[in-house]
């Protein structure tokens, strides 16, 4: 682990050049270092997006189960902060929780990489402090939603902490598509070989070798576009899984009763169309993974021939969960439920022993202060949310505790006027479906207390709106969260979940983590 750095050889670059295309593996063959054990540890970071975990989503990823989760710890109660892409990136590279970030949906207006966030929680984001431990940071792939619009910065935008950066101009896609590459434009066409942005960031077409200095760790945060729509796979893997549907069970195709409004629309049971359309999406999600599965295999073949993969910390995990067909509703993220909120998350490195699956509930706003945990970063001079997990996962290297309820938040996103898919619901909303399927709405605005240890497992949220809908579950008796209990549960149990919820929404720092562990959850 992290301990006193040695301050012999070359210092690192400061000068960031432009190169054409992102070079991970070359990277790595570069950053072969002397055996030295007060280093710190390399890190990094995968992120996939809309990648689920309660639907089958990891089913696609049998090389990466075997490498990262059978070689390490797999948590099986890893939660997003917030269901959408902008608002749970910026958690995890600030350690906050949405309502201190204040990145509220996918759009600019929703201060999704705008000038704001720019200068205020961009700017005290993880990798700066990554940098100042004198780790040589490199990023290749999907950033942020609206990053590189000429209304946040155009491409040359760089986000302090970053030595070398590829990041994707906009949302997710797997041709045509536009880098900033440290700053520069860089236009991409419709080649396999050349363009395809899963492979891309693994490419090795350039050497790093005058860029990286081998006395430093090195920490590489890797975002492929996959699952995430156009859901386009690599051309060897367009005819794999073609007899797979979407799983049928659970809250497949149930009408969403007693839940709030934006639940009651869809229709029901769904139009044999919208079933064609949401196994179509549900293949094509899974091939697109097999590219990820891929990538995730030559890089740790390339850690382990040039013996850094015993002093590197990997992390799999995914912006947010998905679903497609829960509740009839086709195919998106954004709701309160188990299936767009639950992440996947394995962690493999040193001091972690093999086979692991942990229970303990971890959130993305984790990640930052156990990436800077392992880093030898002070926790207590960053102002984050959330804690290290670095105890659960190598309790030989840290001891704590893990938290017994957390928060979960979501800024609805509407349009001012009505959406002609959907004319009869009037303005507000968006995401629509033919037969009137809207995914969100200025009011699909809620706040959650999720409550989940040896004793408990319940969900509190209330909504933002004219109704003041509040939904609550019990995931032990209820675990596909079909009976919303609000009307059979004790109103003095309401209350203790509610003044759990305004404390937590209104927390920052310290007060985000300083939960009473003795306080025991009623019983409902």
């Amino acid at each position: 682990m992290a301990g006193p750095r040695s301050t012999a050889g070359a210092t690192r670059s400061g000068q960031r050049a432009h190169l054409a295309t992102p070079v991970l593996l070359a990277l790595l063959t570069c950053c072969v270092r002397c055996a030295d054990s007060a280093k710190p540890s390399n890190i990094v970071l995968i992120l996939t997006d809309d990648q689920d975990v309660q639907l089958g989503g990891m089913v696609p990823m049998k090389k990466t189960k075997a490498l990262i989760g059978d070689a390490g710890a797999t948590f099986v109660n890893a939660f997003t902060a917030s269901p959408l892409g902008c608002p749970s990136r910026s958690s995890i590279l600030t350690g906050r929780y949405p309502h201190n970030h204040e990145v509220k949906n996918n759009s600019l207006s929703g201060n999704c990489s705008s000038p704001l966030w720019q200068k205020g929680p961009e700017a005290e984001a993880f990798p700066i402090y990554l940098s100042k431990q004198k780790y040589q940071t490199f990023f290749a792939g999907k950033y942020l939603n609206q990053y590189g619009e000429k209304e946040a910065g155009d491409v040359a935008h760089v986000p302090p902490g970053w030595d070398q950066w590829y990041a994707l101009v906009g949302n997710s896609q797997y041709y045509n598509y536009t880098l900033s590459v440290n700053g520069k434009e860089e236009k991409h066409s419709d080649s396999y070989e050349k363009d395809y942005l899963t492979n891309l960031i693994v490419s090795s077409n350039v050497s790093w070798q005058r860029f990286m200095s081998p006395q430093h760790p090195f920490f590489l945060m890797l975002s492929p576009p996959a699952p995430h729509s156009p859901w386009t796979a690599a051309p060897q893997y367009q005819g794999e899984f073609s007899n797979v549907k979407a799983p049928r069970d659970g809250s497949f195709n149930k009408p969403g009763k007693a839940k709030h409004w934006l639940l009651r629309q869809p229709v029901n049971p769904m139009t044999d169309s919208s079933l064609a359309f949401l196994d179509d999406a549900y293949r094509r999600r899974w091939r697109t993974l097999l590219s990820v599965d891929d990538m995730v295999e030559a890089l740790v073949k390339k850690l382990d021939s040039i013996k850094e993969l015993n002093n590197t910390y990997i992390f799999y995990t995914s912006d947010n969960g998905y679903h497609t067909g829960q509740f009839s509703l086709p195919i998106d993220k954004r709701q309160l439920y188990e299936f767009d909120i639950r992440i996947p998350l394995m962690v493999r490195g040193p001091g972690i022993k093999p086979n692991q699956t942990l229970q303990a509930p971890v959130l993305n706003i984790d990640l930052a202060p156990t990436i800077l945990d392992i880093s030898g970063v002070n926790l207590s001079s960053v102002n984050v949310d959330g804690q290290s997990f670095l105890s659960q996962m190598a309790p030989s290297l840290r001891n704590g505790t893990a938290r017994p309820f957390f928060l979960v938040e979501y800024s609805g996103e509407g349009h001012p006027t009505t959406d002609p898919i959907c004319p009869k619901l009037g303005p507000g909303l968006s995401q629509c479906f033919p037969d009137c399927v809207c995914e969100d709405a200025y009011n699909n605005t809620y706040a959650c207390i999720r409550t989940l240890d040896s004793e408990h497992n319940l969900q509190y949220c209330e909504f933002a709106d004219s109704e003041s809908f509040v939904e609550v579950y019990n995931l032990t008796s209820d675990p596909h969260q079909l009976q919303n209990i609000v009307k059979q549960v004790d109103p003095s149990v309401l209350q203790i979940m509610n003044q759990r919820l305004i404390k937590l929404q209104s927390c920052a720092g310290n007060s985000c983590r300083d939960i009473k562990q003795r306080r025991r959850t009623p019983q409902y």
